[in-house]
């Protein structure tokens, strides 16, 4: 065999070697709803809900329930929720309220705020709530923006003392829009 012959033989089997494809790895879209950490690459751009948290105004009490982000919240387990009122005739007024935090050089403050009214029938297991509007509050929340107007005043005042309650330097911090929306 010549210089040339094996030249071409090597030629040969790097063609074939080019010619194989190289598989890529498959990127999979996942949502990851608690996390710290910065998502970059694939999927950056989506909903990131690490910032949000879920209040739940229920008899003149707000306190904190992350299940509400899933509809698991203490007054949502086991109730079957229909978009028609009248399928809860005996319902309380409750309210979900998606508090998002920010954070600017002095620190976190409450960046957003949207309450989503439910009527919930504990002892019949019903409900009556609008999920359009829930996930439409809750993207609002996430860009910053206040609706609070629908809260009565006894429910503003458990929102306030909660979120005060909860972290008074992040309430110092927050926007004017908000703490007027809470007198």
């Amino acid at each position: 065999m010549t210089d040339q012959d094996q030249g071409q033989g090597q030629n040969q089997s790097q063609d074939q070697a080019a010619e194989v494809p190289v598989k890529k790895e498959k990127k999979s879209i996942s949502l990851n709803v608690v996390s710290n950490k910065e998502h970059k690459g694939f999927g950056a751009g989506t909903i990131d809900l690490s910032a949000v948290s879920c209040v739940i105004i229920d008899n003149g009490e707000a306190y904190i329930d992350v299940g509400a982000m899933h509809a698991k919240s203490k007054v949502e387990k086991g109730i079957k929720f229909s978009t028609n009122k009248e399928d809860v005739p005996n319902g309380r007024l409750c309210w979900i309220v998606w508090v998002a935090v920010d954070r600017n050089e002095e620190g976190s403050f409450y960046a957003g705020a949207t309450a989503c009214p439910m009527l919930v029938d504990t002892e019949a297991r019903r409900g009556w709530k609008i999920l359009a509007q829930h996930v439409n509050n809750l993207d609002y929340a996430i860009k910053r923006r206040y609706v609070l107007d629908e809260l009565s005043a006894e429910e503003k005042a458990a929102l306030k003392s909660l979120l005060v309650v909860h972290n008074a330097e992040w309430w110092d911090r927050s926007p004017d829009v908000l703490k007027e929306a809470l007198k």
